[in-house]
């Protein structure tokens, strides 16, 4: 089956205006951009046939280009990352089995993730959609209440049935658990890893639908597929000893950076 994975990115984010371009410093002191390194994680997945970044900015293309990617330019219309890559894919003209939509803000998604993910999917075949699932230590799910305790609207969380198939997912952090545990204790809240796997059929419909109440209220794009039944395969991936965190505010880059340098990632 072949994959395509499209990491969309836009300049005008209404929680952190020009994120893409935003530079990450690593373990070795040398800065690269968000875009720079959302697409090094990208090219680390084995078995995809194709990578492009979808944009509607000059600015962000440009800076692609000057890195070797591939650019596809979409509207500035697209409400979010869904939207674009389904544009992407219409532009592109070709068809692939599996869309994944890595979004740009996620520069520490292991490459694994993304190959569970589209395995989880071609073994699916009543799911429409996947996405990655990371059960919480105590530390992490400690960052994201804090960061609500904060104010702050960072990670996402997710609930899911005994089929796998997604209940909800939420800015606020569900389920509710009322305890305390330790940093590397596992707990019952799993992070909603931002990665999506499409179908084609489904990701076109999308674009057609409009914009529903739940998607509104949280802004999540993938609530858009829950609110007209459509299936979610939530895939448990494994962090491996690796940590993740996505760039939501600015307060994140250092964070991210920090564990860009635990890491030893360049």
């Amino acid at each position: 089956m072949s994959v395509l994975i499209v990491i969309p990115a836009r300049y005008a984010s209404t929680r952190y205006p020009g994120k893409p371009l935003v530079t990450l410093t690593g373990a070795t002191g040398i800065a690269k951009s968000l875009i720079r390194r959302s697409w090094d994680a990208a090219m680390m997945v084995d078995g995809v046939d194709r990578v492009v970044v979808a944009t509607d900015d000059n600015r962000i293309a440009d800076a692609a280009a000057g890195f070797g990617a591939e650019v596809v330019m979409t509207a500035t219309t697209c409400a979010n990352g869904t939207e674009r890559c389904a544009e992407a894919l219409d532009n592109l003209g070709v068809d692939y089995d599996i869309v994944v939509n890595l979004q740009g803000d996620a520069p520490l998604t292991p490459a694994w993730f993304i190959s569970d993910l589209v395995a989880g999917l071609r073994a699916n075949p009543q799911a429409h959609v996947a996405t990655p699932v990371l059960r919480t230590g105590g530390s992490m799910l400690g960052a994201l209440l804090q960061d609500r305790r904060e104010g702050r609207v960072g990670g996402t969380t997710a609930v899911f049935g005994a089929d796998h198939n997604a209940l909800y997912f939420s800015k606020e952090v569900i389920p509710f658990t009322g305890r305390r545990y330790e940093d590397d204790e596992p707990t019952p809240v799993f992070h909603h890893v931002g990665v999506y796997a499409y179908r084609p059929d489904a990701l076109r419909a999308y674009a057609d639908w409009p914009l529903g109440p739940l998607e509104q209220l949280e802004g999540l794009e993938q609530l858009r597929f829950l609110e007209r039944n459509v299936p979610m395969l939530c895939v448990e991936v494994a962090a491996k000893g690796r940590e993740f965190w996505e760039l939501n505010n600015p307060e994140d880059v250092g964070r991210i950076e920090t564990m860009l340098q635990a890491m030893g990632q360049p």
